[in-house]
């Protein structure tokens, strides 16, 4: 695989993924919440409603779009209770205060964060 040269160094692009185990089953309104209030915790302008859908494999997933790109979200119940969030950019937030957010808002035994 090529090394990761920035293409675009003039275009702000900023990633975080964050990930963990929730205290409770996560549902359909848990992630609509969680990603509408994300979009005030980031600063970012909404342009459509969270968007949710169940697979009977895989679990939970949700998106939103944002003016300036947007974040997804899954959640599994089995084989263990985890979520994933992937957020992408093009304009700068705080990923501590997202981490922060995100661990209070699903009130999370554990988390981690990369960001890129």
């Amino acid at each position: 695989m090529p090394s990761c040269t920035d293409l675009a160094p003039g275009i702000l692009r900023q990633r975080l993924v964050v990930e963990g185990y929730p205290a409770y089953p996560i549902t359909d309104q848990h992630i609509k919440r969680y990603l509408t209030e994300l979009s005030e915790v980031t600063a970012m302008t909404t342009l459509i409603e969270p968007v949710t859908h169940i697979s009977d494999l895989y679990g939970w997933a949700g998106w939103i779009h944002w003016e300036t790109s947007g974040a997804h979200f899954y959640s599994w119940e089995r084989p263990i209770s985890f979520f994933s969030v992937d957020i992408y950019t093009c304009k700068a937030f705080d990923p501590a205060v997202v981490v922060a957010y995100t661990k209070d808002f699903f009130r999370a035994s554990e988390i981690v964060a990369k960001e890129f």
